[in-house]
């Protein structure tokens, strides 16, 4: 996934002390648990019938695995540098995964303290782990089979990242938690997606179709905890509003944002800024997803709010706006600068 410049432009200075949820939002999380027993089977797919990285890869057992290397080797040569470390960038990303289901499992009201608890969220957070555990290894393998990148410095750049961590700033709250995965969940399909795209113009439909079966996760993990996150709002408007409002507050921290690879400085930086570039992801995207959140929760319909919880409302349902402006305003800098991914190339 990438970033997006930040910008005081667009962060309004509504109360920096919005309320945080206390036992409220404990309440209306297990009033949820029932929904998600009943739903979980719809939000998940089984694991026979999800796809695995190795049905989508060259057959390595196959009597005509050196002719299928080469072919996959051969659409690769066709991708450019700049989408090369798009798509690194990505796979590291993924390949955080630890992090992410760390955080999720240290949500109030959802954590799964055993391990392997039988509660809906337990379940809801290992089967979600699953099924993304698969494009971290799905990107991997790609990267190693076409031999375009410096994979030992891709593997340095995972393990950094790991090893630095991830926060992003929800404070174990799970309103702040589900407004968060919801936003995340749809730039990374964004992301994937247009990579996928880029991939099909350059003539790589292997790439192409890993990209896609990658989006198609995340748009379905997307509509999960957006319908996660629009029952509380249906439950609880007033604290679903205000979470809302101080989450896009602090602006939503990309999970790559601490990545590094040993020799350079603002590595997260300058990977966002070819992904600005490319259109992989943009500040329009970033207020595109905004405005989806707000009529997909109906925010702007809301009713019986006031005070700040109203005032939250109108923050929220005016943001995209804001950043759309500020988009129109910025170009990404046209600056040049060597990626270790790629051997030290400049792009």
């Amino acid at each position: 996934m990438t970033g997006y410049p930040r910008s005081s432009n667009v962060r309004e200075d509504l109360e920096s002390s919005l309320p945080g949820q206390t036992g409220r939002s404990l309440e209306v999380l297990n009033s949820l648990e029932k929904f998600v027993a009943e739903n979980i089977n719809h939000l998940l797919k089984s694991v026979d019938e999800n796809w695995q990285p190795s049905s989508i890869l060259p057959n390595l057992s196959s009597e005509k695995w050196t002719q299928a290397i080469q072919e996959f080797r051969d659409s690769a040569a066709r991708l450019t540098d700049e989408l090369l470390v798009v798509l690194v960038g990505d796979m590291v990303t993924e390949e955080a995964l630890p992090s992410y289901q760390t955080w999720l499992n240290n949500l109030a009201g959802i954590n799964d303290q055993t391990g392997n608890e039988s509660h809906a969220w337990g379940r809801w957070i290992r089967g979600w782990t699953a099924e993304e555990n698969r494009h971290g290894d799905l990107l991997n393998r790609y990267l190693y089979l076409c031999g375009r990148v410096d994979m030992h410095a891709v593997e340095t750049t995972v393990q950094y990242l790991i090893k630095n961590g991830f926060n992003p700033g929800t404070e174990n709250d799970p309103y702040l938690g589900f407004i968060y995965t919801s936003f995340q969940e749809r730039a990374t399909k964004i992301s994937h997606r247009n990579v996928a795209i880029l991939a099909s113009k350059a003539g790589d439909n292997h790439l192409r179709d890993i990209c896609g079966v990658i989006a198609g996760d995340e748009a379905r993990h997307e509509k999960a905890y957006k319908l996660f996150m629009r029952r509380i709002f249906e439950i609880d408007p007033v604290g679903a509003v205000l979470s809302f409002a101080k989450m896009m507050k602090k602006t939503v921290t990309m999970p790559a944002k601490l990545m590094e690879d040993g020799m350079s400085s603002n590595l997260f930086g300058h990977f966002s800024i070819v992904a600005q570039r490319l259109g992989v992801y943009t500040v329009h995207d970033y207020a595109s997803i905004i405005d989806n959140l707000v009529r997909s929760w109906n925010v702007t319909h809301l009713t019986g709010l006031n005070g700040a919880s109203a005032e939250a409302q109108d923050y929220v349902c005016g943001l995209s706006k804001r950043y759309e402006k500020l988009a129109e305003r910025l170009t990404p800098p046209a600056i040049k600068r060597k990626f270790s991914w790629i051997f030290n190339r400049e792009v």
